[in-house]
């Protein structure tokens, strides 16, 4: 797998000020922003053709722009429905074979619903069946990280814990680290420089140095109530401190790609990647 030197950044999808809405003008735009990664969002489907996937791939190598995906919102990998366990599993690797052949370094998903089932019971269906998927995709040459997302719901398998753990047991398994959602699952905890130390500090324990060397990391404001995530908002509308999340990833020395998934897209990417250099500056004095 491509290892990245520092820390890119990017929004999730298209920035808004492209003027022709397609995913190589995209690319060009991300570059003249000053930013260096872009997500490609195939959650409500794939959106790239595997006719255009390496031009994709050549456009986005040619401006240094790393690639990102988002997969289907469509997978349940614990649905109590066989099909819709096997339909999960094809949009996982339909998603994963056009992302990698686009040149995209990860690719990440929500994993599963709890469906009312213990989580222990459900880690194991999800285990299995995501081994399934990274055997395939080894087998067929694609060389990918596959990467289950912490999530904003209760109701929704990923905690830190169970992202951690998949990544501990499958090989080319790593977690995408969404600390807006972990705030929103929380009901408002994990919001500080110290939590955010925390949560790293799990992350290097957990997969050692590799894991802070390869983080996909998900960021934006968030509104909440009782039930978790309920939508994303503009980092300065919302309690995310994120000025404190940008301080822990300096201090940590965190690699690897930050994604953008606030509504302003670039604008926060942008601010976010502002706040980092500046804090890389102050720490070299």
């Amino acid at each position: 797998m491509k290892k990245l030197r520092t820390l890119r950044f990017g929004p999730a999808g298209i920035p808004l000020s492209t003027k022709k809405r397609s995913i190589i003008e995209g690319i060009k735009r991300v570059r003249e922003l000053g930013l260096d990664a872009m997500e490609l969002e195939f959650v409500r489907g794939v959106t790239v053709s595997e006719d255009k996937a390496p031009e994709v791939k050549k456009i986005s190598e040619q401006y240094g722009v790393l690639l990102t995906c988002h997969a289907q919102y469509y997978i349940n990998l614990n649905s109590p429905e066989e099909a819709k366990v096997r339909a999960s599993v094809e949009r996982l690797l339909k998603a994963a074979r056009v992302a990698a052949a686009s040149g995209a370094w990860s690719l990440c998903f929500h994993a599963a619903y709890y469906m009312k089932r213990e989580p222990a019971p459900v880690y194991e269906r999800v285990k299995k069946y995501l081994k399934r998927v990274v055997d395939t995709l080894v087998d067929e040459g694609y060389e990918i990280w596959i990467r289950p997302e912490t999530t904003g719901k209760p109701s929704q398998f990923g905690t830190l814990d169970e992202v951690l753990r998949l990544s501990q047991e499958l090989e080319y398994v790593l977690p995408t680290i969404d600390f807006a959602h972990m705030h929103a699952r929380t009901g408002g905890r994990i919001n500080s420089y110290e939590e955010f130390s925390e949560v790293l500090a799990r992350v290097e324990e957990a997969l050692g140095r590799e894991g802070l060397d390869n983080m996909h990391i998900h960021v934006s404001g968030i509104e909440y109530g009782d039930r978790g995530e309920r939508r994303h908002i503009n980092l300065d509308e919302s309690d995310f401190d994120y000025r404190g999340l940008v301080r822990a990833l300096v201090d940590f020395k965190v690699r690897g790609v930050l994604i953008s998934e606030s509504p302003n897209l670039e604008g926060d990417a942008l601010l976010v990647k502002r706040i980092y250099l500046c804090c890389k500056r102050k720490g070299k004095r």
